[in-house]
């Protein structure tokens, strides 16, 4: 992480992420459930992804294609500003922008819900820095099995 101000531990970034967290949870419970409070979330991963700029804008649009091909039945919706995606409203995908905490590399994460056990051992995210035809085949492949 970059050099950023520190409050109590925390960077900017990851405080700025704890209040769109705050502001996500708010909007949850603002009541609307169902088809409202679904369309109302996939505006909010929309418009996260169209914030992007730069390769986490290429990286973050065709990830969002991949999982509405091959995982339909997952909501999108942001977390704790990310674009994600959700079975029963439970986070199972998430994007991490590499400009969110000043990274080098942005990330593909998957949440204790998604269905990738794999013995003792097995990886929860993965680096992403271009979405070669190699690595969009992979991330195809976790999505499809995370998703169920």
């Amino acid at each position: 992480m970059s050099d950023e101000k520190t409050t109590g531990g925390f960077s900017d970034a990851e405080l700025a992420a704890m209040k769109q967290r705050a502001a996500e949870l708010r909007a949850e419970g603002a009541g609307g459930s169902g088809t409202a409070k679904k369309k109302r979330e996939a505006k909010a991963c929309e418009d996260a992804l169209a914030a992007l700029e730069g390769s986490d804008h290429e990286i973050g649009n065709r990830l969002h294609a991949i999982v509405r091909e091959e995982a339909p039945h997952l909501d999108p919706k942001t977390w704790y500003g990310f674009p994600s995606y959700a079975r029963d409203g439970k986070v199972v995908v998430f994007f991490t922008p590499k400009t969110k905490f000043d990274e080098r590399y942005a990330s593909l994460g998957f949440n204790t819900d998604a269905l990738l056990d794999d013995g003792d051992f097995w990886p929860t995210a993965f680096a992403i820095l271009a979405m070669t035809d190699e690595v969009e085949a992979q991330v195809r492949d976790l999505v499809r099995r995370a998703a169920g």
